[in-house]
């Protein structure tokens, strides 16, 4: 029997850090975040559930206190700390799957202590590269990928977006009318401690991209249509994801199969569910905003989608690798 832990950071009773923006607490920034992590991990754990041969344990907390099906509950100890809680029950488990932010290095943090023999997911120096927002467009824009990056001269760029370099789920993001407004927000918050990224505001349509990378391939497994908006004060929101929305088969399917190889070439070590952010530009084409090196909330509902079970097929992946003895 394969003993699997599924941990999702804020259900299973982290704290975020700051977000970067005096007016976006951290309590805030958890209640927008909580029902989308709540959403991965009750896929992931579902999906794994349906899979011969694997126990599933799932971290809950007082915040989210009840797991889903068969699922074995696993709490922290009084007092013990996430990473202390983590790294405990992954030892008492073949594989661990997690769910972080890459926010304050806890991504990266949590793959340390769990250890690449056990971490279901991408390598440590492929989470150093993409939980950093510009480190990632400087990365992609010299291996030929379109990035904001290439908007920075175009004269007909109006706005400009200012976001915590290692942020997540829009939290903290503004849009500005003018650059020399984002410059000053730029200023003002990196000045508070917090790196921030500041970059050209692309038009077109909010798209994101599922792939699956593996041992021997890079797959698109879906193209998302995501529902992002901006209000008056310039404040970003991330209000959802429409999952395999656009056909991978149709129109757009080579291309951004092509991207996807292009990202896992320029960003080595990705490995199981990856997700990239981006924008259809109505000339340029796809515009590559960032790369999650982890589940995103597109995975859920994706595996019926698709009628695939993609637990099933990365737990695979994970031990042809450890049978060849990669250190993940």
């Amino acid at each position: 029997m394969k003993r699997v832990f599924v941990y999702e950071y804020l259900s299973g009773g982290g704290i975020i850090p700051s977000a970067g923006d005096a007016s976006v607490n951290d309590d805030a920034a958890a209640a927008e975040l909580l029902p989308l992590g709540l959403s991965m991990r009750d896929a992931l754990a579902q999906d794994l559930l349906q899979v011969d041969g694997v126990s599933v344990s799932v971290a809950a907390s007082p915040r989210a206190p009840r797991v889903p099906g068969n699922a074995e509950p696993v709490r922290p100890r009084a007092g013990e700390s996430a990473f202390d809680f983590v790294e405990r029950q992954a030892a008492l488990h073949d594989v661990a799957w997690i769910v972080a932010p890459e926010t304050g290095g806890l991504l990266a943090r949590m793959q340390q202590v769990v250890g690449p023999a056990r971490w279901l997911g991408c390598s440590a120096a492929a989470i150093a590269v993409a939980s950093g927002k510009r480190a990632t467009l400087l990365r992609l824009a010299g291996h030929g990928v379109a990035t904001p990056l290439a908007f920075e001269h175009v004269p007909e760029v109006e706005r400009w977006v200012v976001k915590p370099d290692d942020g997540a789920g829009g939290v903290a993001t503004r849009v500005h009318r003018s650059q020399e407004d984002a410059l000053g927000d730029w200023d003002r918050r990196s000045t508070a401690g917090s790196p921030m990224a500041i970059e050209p505001w692309v038009d077109g349509e909010p798209l994101s991209v599922s792939m699956l990378c593996t041992a021997d391939r890079t797959e698109l497994l879906s193209v998302n249509r995501q529902r992002i908006s901006v209000d008056g004060a310039g404040a970003l929101s991330f209000d959802g994801v429409d999952v395999n929305a656009i056909a991978v088969d149709g129109e757009r399917g080579p291309v951004l199969s092509r991207l996807a190889k292009q990202v896992a070439k320029a960003i080595p070590g990705l490995r199981g569910f990856v997700g990239i952010d981006l924008v259809w530009h109505p000339r340029c084409g796809p515009v590559v905003i960032e790369v999650n090196p982890r589940v995103t909330c597109a995975y859920v509902g994706l595996s019926a989608s698709l009628g695939r079970n993609l637990a099933a097929e990365l737990l695979h992946d994970h031990a042809v690798v450890r049978a060849e003895g990669s250190d993940g």
